[in-house]
């Protein structure tokens, strides 16, 4: 049996029953879908050759793209539970007021393969939708079918090079919490590492081995432990660490809610922060602020990632061109009372 689209040379339709869709003038060319959408909407990136054989075919079947798009922006979560969900918002809120659009904020199972969830937020019409963590390949083909741009916020794993998105540089922020230990004199240096194959975390922990084989410090295996990003986790793994009969005098933990457990497993261990051992986050969350003593931790600017997202999601809803499709915002270390040399030996 032949396949009747790889049989059929690009850019000759067969006869259509039902209306036309966006995925239709897509199997028809021989291209992908966000192929297509960036020809309706008059973004680069399509060679000359293939933007006339889409455009003809638009025209030969009298596609048009649905007219009627809300006033609004969805917003899309994996997991609400999460202090820096507020802040997300808070950014998306910003500039949503500035443009006068509303925002709808709706959570996706991380792991959910059920449609219902996308098939109602594409019937809602949205004007753009900023998905925070990730977006499925099935996903983004069902948006660019429906022509409904997106921005993957803080992306979790590797997207294709047309995917618009915003970051942070996590690597960079990685590398600057661990230099700030090793500057204090630390040299037994544990890590509460997040998920391996998750990129914010892969990056942070490379960047900690990185940085500690650069000041010629070795990476002890028993100090790097994986954890979930939650207190729980992060207090499972610090008790390990300070059980240790050579404990680590230092502890970079891959997010500040990791911290918080390390806070409470130094206290239980009867270990005074930063005295006896010096606790480094990442976040920088408002909580961060109000631990006793008050956390030195990486600052992710997440308001202003938030903000600098939406603005990029509401420019392709208009149509626009933008200069850069992906953005990574600066960290930088916020030091506060959580660090200090390591005592003497002795």
């Amino acid at each position: 049996m032949t396949d009747d689209r790889s049989a059929r040379p690009a850019g000759v339709a067969k006869r259509r029953d039902g209306p036309v869709t966006i995925a239709y003038i897509a199997e028809s060319a021989g291209v992908s879908v966000p192929t297509v959408s960036k020809v309706l909407n008059g973004r680069p990136g399509v060679s000359d050759d293939t933007r006339a054989r889409i455009e003809d075919l638009i025209i030969q079947h009298g596609y048009r793209k649905p007219p009627f798009r809300s006033n609004t922006l969805e917003l899309v979560f994996r997991e609400l539970e999460s202090l820096w969900a507020v802040e997300i918002i808070r950014g998306v809120e910003q500039v949503a007021r500035k443009h006068r659009i509303g925002v709808t904020v709706s959570e996706f199972g991380l792991h959910d393969s059920l449609p219902e969830p996308m098939d109602d937020m594409v019937f809602r019409r949205p004007k753009a939708v900023l998905s925070v963590a990730q977006l499925s390949d099935a996903e983004r083909e069902q948006l660019a079918a429906n022509g409904i741009p997106f921005v993957v916020f803080d992306p979790i794993s590797e997207l294709p090079e047309d995917v618009p998105f915003v970051g942070a540089t996590n690597w960079r922020g990685g590398q600057t919490a661990t230099r700030h230990l090793i500057g204090l004199g630390h040299r037994r240096i544990a890590m509460v590492r997040g998920p391996a194959g998750l990129m914010c975390f892969d990056a942070r922990t490379a960047a900690y081995a990185f940085t500690m084989a650069a000041a010629g410090l070795p990476v002890d295996p028993e100090l790097t432990v994986e954890a979930e990003p939650s207190k729980e986790a992060g207090y499972a793994a610090a008790c390990g660490l300070f059980a240790l009969a050579d404990r680590p005098t230092a502890v970079f933990a891959s997010n500040d809610l990791q911290a918080i457990g390390v806070y409470q497993a130094a206290r239980e261990a009867g270990l005074r922060i930063p005295d006896d051992v010096s606790v480094v986050g990442f976040d920088d969350l408002p909580v961060a602020a109000w631990l006793d003593p008050q956390l030195t931790t990486v600052h992710q600017p997440l308001s202003q990632m938030a903000a600098a997202a939406t603005e990029l999601a509401l420019a392709l809803g208009r149509g626009e061109e933008t200069p850069q499709l992906g953005v990574e915002l600066a960290t930088t270390l916020t030091v506060r009372r959580s660090t200090a040399p390591p005592k003497p030996a002795g």
